[in-house]
């Protein structure tokens, strides 16, 4: 403890607490062993016949070992810092399980719980319990094997290895001259029984088993899984979004993304590449610039972007043909005043949470300026001149040496001592001196100075050049000696070698001049995608925090007070980690580093020093720059990341981040009572040693809608309002798991919280 500092104790209720869900807790149940990755596949396969897939529902999602595995991706979810394993045992019998589902008497509405929101006129919300979660993973497992390699490219989202920053690298490194480009804005719409209908429409025609589909739909009745179309909880860790949901949505547009894959396929067939209009430098030709007309196209779930490099008019066809097909096939609601055509030069469009722009070249790769040449030029200077001063120090050290060596012997042999080797070293010493007289050498001619100087002294006043002297010589000499004056004048002459540094100094400069033809070329006629952090949008979400105040000052947030010193930096650590890895392909990282280092960081500062009332100069200098805290073995942890961490993050080629919607939105208030422990709540965990949190969102305590975009921030989403002061019991592991950001609620049985 922080020497001088007050110590808060933990929050004190002296009301009795129990848990949401009445019924006890099983004694935990062994689990079998789960079907790896390819023999679910080829287990699945074998049910194709005829086109289609039978009987999955009891052949495959029935079976233990599947549902094993559905277990055991749930464990790794919530324990993302162990190795993939399967959870120890389940409270629950997987083989009775595989036997309800096989002759379908699994209900699902009995494994759900209605949570009740905390205000009177607020919405509730179905979860699923765990046994329900499980049975869903096995059912997303199988369709996610069976749709998988139908879906388009561009479809991103709720598959592996395939999310938002898979995305935005597509869009920088594969679209060409974007020009115009949309959106297809779909209102918010619950997935409803049109879209149901819709869906089982899909899934029969790929699937042969009333079975499964009866499951889904009675999934979707019980509104164990809830989808809501046009909103901005999708893809965010959401407890209210469903394991399930991201490939229903997969599949429900698959149709969609058929009829744009034909779009591209008929606009690229009406404009092909000219072959043979290919640049030869070589033979100087330059050739007419020939750039086809492409469409691109983006889907993260129910978020689409069409971009186009040819006029508006075939835009506006494409477009109209899009929403046609999406209001007429798919019965979705479009906002059309909000799925409008922009420039992609001039206006910049927001998708996936980031600023999109169509930029020359130049603006992604600028070249240097003067001041920045100036200053290579004088870091090129110093470092050979370093080098210089290292390389005189390193020959003044063996001439010592040298001379040390020389003058032991001399004083030896004096002395009549006599050396015996059993080895000759000569060939060795004589290499040796040689590659020192060649290094001399060539150093010393480096110079035109010293060129110059023994060119004049070779040439000047000889008196072999005289005639009456060259005739009464013989020929060989005077042919030696030409050839002589030969070889000084080719080596030595400061002419020859002006000429070649003229050479060199015309070709740098010819080069300079063909990169900057080809950077005013590539100006203007190519556009490249930027990418840019929405950098209002994250102050705005900073100032709505509360990390900073009205005048953008770091200010610290009270309701923290009541973690330890060691919680309330993994809670502001969570949110920074979640920032900068969601952020780390813009090309504004920096402002963003900028936001985390500062804003965070000091806020977290003034966070610790409120809560023991000390100045925030003692509590940067107990806790360092760094946030360095002691744990409970007596080590020094760091959770946030530090200044030269930051400094040197890029580009980590992420596949699909968590947004830090999550992190943000939810603060855990540290709980203290007199009851028995409770279990901990995250998936399959068995810890019965945990601690009681209450959920504060930010929404209610705010008492602002998260719908209202002008009183929120645009495009952040928010986590349920039933979630709000509800208690869970947590080990310490899932705890730090939680405010550090990598777990989420989605990891939580939230079936089972405690109500007080």
């Amino acid at each position: 403890m922080l020497l001088g500092l007050k110590s808060w104790s933990i929050r004190s209720l002296p009301s009795s607490f129990r848990f949401l869900s009445s019924s006890p807790s099983p004694l935990p149940i062994e689990i079998p062993l789960p079907i790896s990755p390819s023999d679910l596949e080829s287990l699945i396969y074998r049910q194709y016949r005829a086109g289609k897939f039978h009987h999955l529902l009891p052949s495959v999602i029935a079976t233990p070992s599947v549902l094993a595995a559905a277990a055991c991706r749930l464990f790794s979810r919530s324990n993302p810092s162990l190795p993939p394993s399967s959870p120890a045992a389940l409270h629950f019998s997987v083989d009775a399980l595989a036997e309800e589902l096989r002759q379908g008497l699994l209900d699902p509405s009995a494994h759900c719980a209605i949570l009740v929101p905390s205000r009177k006129k607020g919405d509730s919300l179905t979860l699923p319990n765990l046994k329900l979660k499980v049975v869903v993973e096995a059912v997303r497992m199988t369709l996610e094997v069976v749709y998988e390699k139908r879906f388009a490219t561009f479809a991103y989202g709720g598959r592996e290895s395939i999310g938002r920053h898979t995305a935005i690298r597509y869009l920088k490194a594969r679209v060409q001259n974007p020009t115009w480009w949309f959106r297809v804005v779909l209102r918010r719409q619950p997935f409803g029984p049109l879209h149901l209908r819709r869906l089982a429409a899909v899934l029969e025609e790929k699937v042969e088993d009333p079975a499964l589909i009866s499951l889904v739909k009675r999934l979707f009745d019980c509104e164990a899984i809830a989808i809501e179309l046009g909103g901005v909880e999708l893809g965010r860790g959401f407890p209210q979004e469903s394991g399930l949901s991201a490939t229903i949505l997969n599949i429900y547009f698959d149709a969609l993304d058929r009829e744009i894959q034909d779009i591209r396929v008929e606009i690229q067939n009406e404009n092909p590449m000219i072959s043979g209009l290919v640049d030869n430098e070589e033979a100087g030709i330059s050739y007419v610039l020939h750039k086809p007309i492409r469409v691109y196209a983006v889907r993260y779930l129910d978020e689409i972007l069409v971009v186009t490099s040819g006029s508006k008019l075939l835009t506006m066809d494409i477009k109209d043909r899009i929403l046609k097909f999406s209001v007429e096939t798919l019965e979705l609601k479009v906002d059309s005043l909000k799925t409008s055509i922009h420039s992609a030069v001039t206006e910049k469009m927001n998708f996936l949470g980031m600023e999109l722009q169509a930029v020359p070249p130049s603006v992604l790769h600028p070249p240097m300026s003067e001041k920045a040449i100036r200053a290579k030029k004088k870091y090129l200077k110093r470092k050979a001149a370093k080098a210089l001063e290292l390389k005189n120090a390193r020959e003044t050290r063996r001439k010592n040496l040298g001379l040390k060596i020389l003058s032991h012997l001399f004083k030896k042999l004096k002395c009549g001592h006599e050396f015996e080797f059993d080895f000759h070293i000569e060939r060795e010493v004589r290499e040796i001196f040689a590659n020192w007289a060649d290094e001399v050498v060539q150093e010393y001619f480096k110079s035109r100075e010293n060129c110059w100087h023994w060119h004049r002294m070779l040439t000047t006043g000889d008196f072999l050049s005289l005639k009456r002297i060259r005739d009464q010589l013989p020929a060989e000499l005077v042919e030696s000696y030409d050839q002589f004056q030969e070889k000084v004048d080719q080596y030595m002459m400061p002419v020859q070698a002006s000429k070649v540094i003229e050479e060199e100094e015309r070709l740098a400069e010819e080069e300079e001049e063909r990169k900057y033809a080809k950077r005013t070329v590539d100006d203007l006629t190519e556009l490249k995608m930027r990418v840019n952090a929405p950098i209002q949008l994250v102050r705005r979400a900073v100032k709505l925090a509360g990390f900073t105040n009205a005048m953008g000052r770091p200010r610290p947030i009270k309701l923290l007070i009541c973690l330890d010193d060691a919680d309330i930096i993994k809670w502001y650590a969570g949110v920074g980690r979640r920032w900068l890895k969601f952020f780390c392909c813009c090309r504004n990282f920096k402002m963003v580093k900028t936001i985390v280092s500062y804003h965070l960081r000091f806020s977290c500062f003034l966070t610790l020093a409120e809560k023991h009332e000390v100045t925030k100069r003692q509590a940067i200098s107990h806790y360092t720059k760094d946030l360095r805290v002691t744990d409970a073995h007596g080590l020094e942890a760091l959770h946030f990341p530090t200044e030269k961490e930051v400094k040197m993050m890029g580009d980590k080629n992420l596949s699909d981040p968590k947004p830090v919607d999550g992190a943000l939105t939810l603060i855990l208030v540290r709980l203290a009572t007199n009851e028995s422990t409770f279990p901990c709540l995250a998936h399959f965990c068995q810890q019965t040693e945990t601690t009681l949190y209450r959920i504060r969102l930010l929404q209610n305590r705010l008492n602002v809608d998260p719908l209202h975009e002008n009183k929120w921030v645009q495009g952040m989403g928010a986590i349920h309002e039933s979630f709000n002061r509800k208690c869970l019991p947590l080990c310490s592991k899932h705890a730090s798991d939680l405010l550090l950001g990598n777990i989420c609620l989605q990891d939580i049985d939230g079936t089972s919280f405690v109500e007080d």
